[in-house]
């Protein structure tokens, strides 16, 4: 296998469709995993990552997104930044441009228009009246909807390189400032061209608990297979959890080797996503709850 990626959930079919052509060509990983987060983060129609994301508390739409290099282990990565399109983008800047890991908040935003992104206003009419409704029933006493999905994706390249990334708009309604486990290194993303790569969806707060991707990514180092990797890091977490907490929130991952081979693990009823190498055209696969748990 030459070239291969792989993302969380069916949204991320039409970006990984885009980032195949790129790829199979001339590109590279890093180049795969920007375009594949791009576009979702463009697409109105997902109401947790990008323009049209669920806002937090406040109607405010707050990014966090991340991308890895495993050839060096270089990151970039970017939390609570508000008004722009693109936070995968930015997050490769801040790799590629500045001697940091990460940039949050009104930084990350003055850093974004010094590289020449513009402005853009992310909430959308219908995810206006979706947040006016829930703040409703808070106020009558009813939760709220406390369910997010991020965008994850691990790339191979044919020159052996691997890289990662995440792009969420985080959990609706959140307070502000919240960060999950999206721009996290270890806990929603990490790759290594020796071993392999993993990103991470879900419940950001229990994913981060276990430093999920990382520890995917050392067991398939040991030798574990990526769906075997997967599904111990996924038990593992969700075991330790389950001891002290009455419910474990969604911890859904997916994880590839430096050979092109994968895998995917959850802990939810189902857990949907998408795959594609040069031997497989791209296509949404789905895989169950995993046993032990």
């Amino acid at each position: 296998m030459s070239w291969a990626i792989i993302a969380t959930w069916p949204f991320a079919l039409k970006g990984v469709e885009k980032a195949s052509d790129i790829i199979k060509e001339s590109g590279n990983a890093l180049d795969a995993v920007e375009v594949v987060a791009k576009a979702v983060e463009a697409d109105p129609d997902v109401d947790s990552v990008g323009f049209g994301g669920l806002p937090n508390i406040a109607g405010e739409v707050e990014l966090d997104a991340a991308i890895m290099d495993g050839k060096d282990l270089s990151i970039g990565a970017v939390a609570g930044i508000k008004g722009f399109m693109h936070p995968i983008s930015i997050a490769r800047k801040v790799m590629e441009k500045t001697p940091h890991n990460v940039l949050i908040g009104r930084g990350a935003e003055e850093f974004a228009a010094r590289m020449g992104f513009k402005n853009a206003v992310l909430i959308t009419d219908k995810t206006r009246k979706i947040w006016e409704e829930r703040i409703s029933e808070i106020e009558k006493g009813q939760s709220p909807y406390e369910g997010h999905d991020t965008v994850g994706i691990v790339a191979l390249d044919p020159k052996g390189d691997m890289a990662c990334g995440t792009s969420t708009s985080g959990l609706f309604l959140k307070y502000r400032g919240r960060v999950g486990d999206s721009p996290l290194v270890g806990s929603g993303f990490y790759v290594d061209n020796t071993a392999g790569g993993a990103a991470a969806t879900g419940m950001g707060e229990d994913i981060m608990k276990g430093c999920t991707c990382f520890y995917a990514v050392e067991l398939m180092r040991q030798g574990y297979s990526p769906k075997d990797a997967a599904e111990e890091a996924v038990r593992r977490i969700h075991k330790r959890l389950a001891e002290t907490k009455e419910h474990v929130g969604d911890i859904s991952i997916v994880c590839m080797d430096n050979k092109g081979n994968w895998g995917a693990a959850t802990n939810r009823p189902e857990f949907e996503f998408v795959f594609a190498s040069d031997e497989v055209a791209p296509a949404v696969y789905k895989v169950t709850r995993v046993s032990g748990i």
